[in-house]
């Protein structure tokens, strides 16, 4: 298992379209991938898990991914979350 936290910088936080590219890729894992807010757990790969934790903008979100391909799972969630979700931050 890994664990690293990322700072979301996207000005609207996790609404629809960046929630759902945050799951498409997470999807192409084998990894258990979750993450915690503020004791809420979230799965990566349920737009309506992630939708539910009411990300914000500025909020600390630690990435927990469990399985095989964890290692590079992990490093994707991060890079995508610090790089806006396709979104312009």
């Amino acid at each position: 298992m890994v664990k690293q936290e990322v700072v979301v910088k996207n000005q609207t936080g996790l609404h629809l379209r960046p929630a759902g590219v945050l799951c498409k890729v997470a999807m192409r894992y084998k990894s258990k991938i979750l993450f915690y807010l503020q004791g809420t757990e979230a799965n990566v790969k349920s737009i309506l898990s992630v939708l539910s934790a009411c990300v914000k903008e500025g909020d600390t979100i630690e990435f927990c991914c469990e399985g095989e391909d964890e290692e590079e799972a992990l490093q994707e969630m991060i890079r995508i979350v610090e790089n806006g979700l396709g979104e312009n931050t």
